[in-house]
Formats: C-alpha cells, structure tokens, sequence
C-alpha cells in the first residue's frame, strides 16, 4: 500500500494501444556552454526558442498561465513539453565524457536522452489519494520543477501529480492505476498512469516555438 510520499517523477510503461515501452529515446542539445538548471530522471523538458533542451517550470494545470512551457516574464505559452528526461552525456572539467542519470546544473557540451513519443503511458505518483471515480479525469504537477526538485544522489525526480483530478484541461490524462503488492486504487499516495493531453506535448501541439 502506498501510504507514505515517495514520489519519483514519471516512469514510462508502454505505449496507449498496450505495446510494452522497449527504451527508446530521442537526443536532444541542451545549452553547450552549460544550463542553469539541475535536471533529474523522470522530469518534464521542453524546447526552447533557442533549440536547446530546459526544463519545464509550469505546472500544466490550465492553457494559459500554466502552460508547458513558461514563458518570459512569468507567463506560460501552450507549445508542449517534448517529453521526459531520463538521462544524458556531458564532458567534465577533465575534458571526459560522463554519461549520468541526471544533469548537474552548468555542464558543458551536454546530450539529453529523453522519451519524446506523445502516445507513452507514464506511471507518476499523486500528492494524496486517487479514487477509481477519478479515472478519465486530468492532472498536473503538484508543484512545479525547478533545479531542487530531485536528488543528485540517486539522480532521480521527486515531482509528483494534484491529488484531485479535474474535469477541465490539464496535462495529463488519467488512463488507469498501478495494482500491485504496494499500490493500490485509493492509496493515500496513489501511483496512476497517465498520459500527455493534447496541446500539453509539443508533438500534438501545432504552434512552433
């Protein structure tokens, strides 16, 4: 039973139609001479106007002001994250190439592997309980990403979803629940599965950057 929060940001399982999720990825650039930000294992990324990788800082819960991505200024443009992040190569000081579970903020010449494919089901955890009256429901971020939002020990996200499901848009799409041993519909923590809403992935989406 998921009775305690051990969020761990969004986990690919398969794709809509039931195919198992075999590992693909697609590489994306961030900023060669170093992003500002950390970016963990199962974190939310997008393009941005400059063509590089950054991760995404809204929560998704509406089209508007918390749109992926944000924009300048402190508002939010409905243009899509490209995906999740699930690890990169970058070149350290030494002038090595480390291949890493995560982004340390201001690495150089880095090469972000990220699961960009619109259809994937996502397993997140909620921030409280998800009920099966919920399903078919949407939700976003409980809170949004930032630099902090996971840890550099084991590389991982620590983001998790609203634990009420809306009617309304959002990000995400509740397409059904992880039964398991631990988890369970209802848990106080529930992990559901979920896939990106039309618009909110950049792929379903046809506003360019």
């Amino acid at each position: 039973m998921a009775s305690t929060a051990s969020p761990y940001g969004f986990r690919a399982v398969n794709e809509l139609g039931g195919l198992p999720y075999a590992g693909s990825t697609r590489s994306f650039l961030l900023d060669p001479a170093g992003y500002s930000n950390n970016v963990f294992n199962g974190s939310l990324v997008y393009v941005g106007s400059d063509g590089y990788l950054q991760l995404v800082t809204a929560t998704g819960a509406d089209g508007t002001t918390n749109a992926f991505p944000t924009g300048s200024g402190g508002g939010a443009v409905l243009t899509g994250a490209v995906g999740v992040f699930v690890g990169c190569s970058y070149v350290n000081a030494q002038g090595q190439t480390i291949f890493s579970q995560y982004y340390p903020a201001n690495a150089v010449n880095a090469t972000a592997f990220v699961i960009d494919d619109d259809r994937t089901v996502f397993q997140v955890q909620a921030a409280g309980s998800i009920t099966q009256t919920e399903l078919g429901n949407n939700v976003y971020l409980a809170n949004a990403q930032s630099t902090s939002t996971g840890s550099t020990t084991t590389g991982n996200s620590n983001v998790a979803v609203n634990a009420t499901a809306i009617t309304t848009t959002a990000a995400f799409r509740i397409v059904g629940f992880v039964n398991s041993t631990t988890s369970q519909v209802g848990d106080d923590y529930t992990d559901i599965l979920v896939k990106f809403n039309p618009g909110y992935h950049s792929y379903s989406n046809a506003v360019g950057l």
